[in-house]
């Protein structure tokens, strides 16, 4: 290697040994900068953060919270146990059922649907604080699906649900379903009041449940018998069915208004039954001139008024001018044809049977007949059936 090689080697070596020198020199500095550099970020992932104010919620969210907070507490969880006998096997099956209700008072009464209940052998009523109490059938009404159950519970833990009413209501309003869809306990959806005065047909052949409540708030099973509720968390209605071709929510469901179940309840709870007006009338024949009367019950309010139904007469069947036998047949040629109740016009035996209804025993309601080819007014004083 030339001199001018050897320099520039050794130059080379001078300046990888200064600076190495100079590395070794700043260790200490870096190190020391770098051990804080490290403290600090521990220090710092160590440290409590700081706290996050919570998102600012919407006036509606702010109504949504109110309204579960407060009605929460009062819809309660019911389950039923019903024995059955395997006709095929003869042995004991044991089917259970699951439904919702409301606490209405500190005596323990909850109101839920008839058909949660019916038929069960047993039913455990559970409260939003998991207390589980057995429950005993107070009342009931299968035509209008209504119930109370009663629990022996301490007050302090019943919290009766705010009763609003249903006259007033508007397609459009805001409304909230709280119940045990699927067992979910405490589950509230929201939806709207999507028609009123929706008709179904009832559980009592025959009959129909009317002027219901329609919403698209979600109803599943389990959310029967449970309340639905209005912006300040007041009971408008009793969830009771939805129409669906699955069993499940198709965002129509319908509730029993809460006007009505006021009306029924009181009286569920001192009888155990709907006292319902009794005219006396078996049961009447549709015709496009009016309801033939077909039978009278003995010494009722229509027999009594005079009304007349139909009357059995023997009917002779004969062949060759002999009488081979005798059977009985009614007569109907000399019944009332009911037209009219007081006043208003009849076609249907349901428009009559509801018109009844309308009544309370006691009350005096005015049939118009047509007898004999006339029309006749005939006032007829009603009973408790």
């Amino acid at each position: 290697m030339n001199r001018t090689g050897w320099t520039t080697l050794g130059a080379l070596l001078v300046g990888l040994a200064a600076g190495a020198w100079l590395a070794d020199g700043q260790l200490p500095w870096n190190a020391a900068s770098h051990a804080m550099a490290q403290t600090s970020v521990v220090a710092t992932s160590t440290s409590p953060l700081p706290s996050t104010p919570p998102p600012a919620l919407s006036q509606d969210e702010h109504r949504n919270i109110s309204v579960y907070e407060t009605a929460n507490r009062s819809v309660v969880n019911i389950d039923t146990k019903t024995v059955a006998i395997d006709p095929m096997f003869m042995m004991q099956r044991e089917a259970e059922g699951a439904g919702s209700g409301a606490v209405i008072d500190r005596d323990g009464h909850i109101i839920t649907n008839y058909h949660v209940i019916d038929g069960a052998q047993q039913i455990s009523v559970t409260l939003a604080s998991n207390d589980v109490f057995p429950a005993e059938l107070v009342g009931g009404d299968k035509e209008h699906d209504i119930a109370v159950l009663k629990i022996n519970a301490p007050a302090e833990v019943l919290f009766p649900i705010n009763m609003g009413a249903s006259e007033h209501l508007r397609v459009g309003q805001r409304v909230y379903a709280v119940g045990n869809p699927f067992g979910w306990d405490g589950t509230m959806t929201t939806g709207i009041v999507s028609s009123l005065n929706r008709n179904l047909p009832s559980r009592v052949d025959g009959r129909q449940m009317k002027s219901l409540i329609q919403t698209d708030a979600a109803m599943n099973p389990g959310n029967s018998g449970g309340p639905l509720l209005d912006g300040n968390a007041r009971m408008i209605g009793m969830c009771v069915a939805i129409a669906s071709r699955t069993g499940q929510n198709t965002g129509i469901g319908f509730a029993i208004p809460i006007d009505r179940i006021k009306s029924i309840v009181p009286e569920l709870i001192s009888n155990g039954r709907i006292v319902r007006a009794d005219i006396g009338i078996i049961n009447v024949m549709e015709t496009k001139d009016g309801l033939v009367i077909r039978q009278v019950a003995e010494d009722g309010p229509a027999a009594q008024a005079g009304l007349r139904g139909g009357r059995v007469v023997m009917q002779q069947l004969k062949r060759g001018g002999f009488v081979l036998a005798e059977k009985p047949v009614l007569d109907y040629s000399q019944a009332d044809r009911v037209v009219a109740i007081d006043g208003e016009e009849l076609r249907t035996g349901v428009q009559f049977q509801d018109k009844l209804w309308s009544h309370r025993p006691g009350d005096v309601v005015t049939l118009t007949v047509v007898r004999s080819g006339e029309r006749v007014d005939v006032p007829v004083k009603l009973r408790a059936d």
